[in-house]
């Protein structure tokens, strides 16, 4: 029997390994993948989201000539009413000519009972 109240859904901390700011619930850094804590039954694999109901991929190639360009990798969460939640740049950089940078963005959900909701 377990003393631990579950954490109610969203619930924040943050990560002692990188710290990044992690569901509660996680028992493994999404960002560093480092374990947090002995999840009982578990096989010590990661653990995997329950479903993924969005993913884009993209690139872009710096043509051969010209100078280095600048970018932002931005990522804005707006809830149903169209209000902003949260904004936050997730990483900057130079791509110089003749290189390519790909990048992926993945919304993962982890639903309580391994469901894909409705």
């Amino acid at each position: 029997m377990s003393t631990v109240g579950r954490a109610p859904a969203g619930a924040t901390r943050t990560c002692p390994h990188c710290r990044a700011v992690i569901l509660q619930s996680a028992s493994v850094c999404p960002s560093c993948r480092k374990h947090l804590r002995f999840e009982p039954g578990a096989d010590g694999t990661a653990v995997v989201p329950t479903f993924s109901p969005l993913r884009v991929e993209g690139a872009i190639r710096h043509p051969s000539g010209g100078e280095a360009w600048e970018y932002a990798v931005m990522v804005t969460i707006r809830n149903d009413r169209g209000e902003e939640v949260t904004r936050q740049v997730v990483g900057v950089g130079a791509i110089q000519p003749g290189e390519e940078r790909s990048f992926t963005f993945v919304v993962e959900a982890y639903a309580p009972d391994g469901g894909a909701g409705d």
